[in-house]
């Protein structure tokens, strides 16, 4: 699995002109699936998540976790986090998983992340065309993939 954290100020997710989900001060997330990924790559990326300390504390020191600062999390699908680019140049995606493996790992991490942190998580609509808007603070953009988890 591979993650895209970026922490924001605000962030939102549309479809067909409609605003499906929107969050302040937290984490948007973009999580792609890749072929064989398991549960137990879906707690680790989870747990890195939750304990990521990429918050300001009173110094101003990136100290703090998600939970210290009450903060919301926008969980959106991205397979093509996942292309491939090294033949030609249209991106092969043979790496992503298929609909019926991604899904259930998504909905386990939207279901973790929302009992670690005792609130709902805000979530796209996995498949569909979705445009995002957030607001980068910082900016603070992490990657993390379970493939290096050393």
């Amino acid at each position: 699995m591979r993650a895209v954290i970026q922490r924001v100020s605000s962030a939102n997710v549309t479809i067909n002109n409609i605003v499906k989900s929107s969050i302040a001060n937290g984490y948007m997330i973009l999580l792609g699936v890749e072929t064989n990924d398991t549960v137990e790559d879906a707690d680790w990326l989870c747990n890195k998540i939750i304990q990521l300390r990429i918050f300001n504390d009173e110094a101003g020191l990136m100290n703090l976790d998600i939970k210290a600062v009450n903060g919301n999390i926008l969980l959106i699908s991205q397979f093509t986090l996942f292309a491939s680019y090294k033949k030609g140049n249209r991106p092969s995606f043979l790496q992503a998983a298929r609909p019926q493996e991604a899904i259930p790992l998504y909905e386990y991490c939207i279901n973790y992340l929302t009992q670690k942190l005792n609130k709902p998580i805000a979530t796209g609509t996995f498949g569909a065309d979705m445009q995002v808007a957030l607001v980068n603070d910082g900016p603070v953009t992490i990657i993390m993939d379970t493939k290096n988890k050393e």
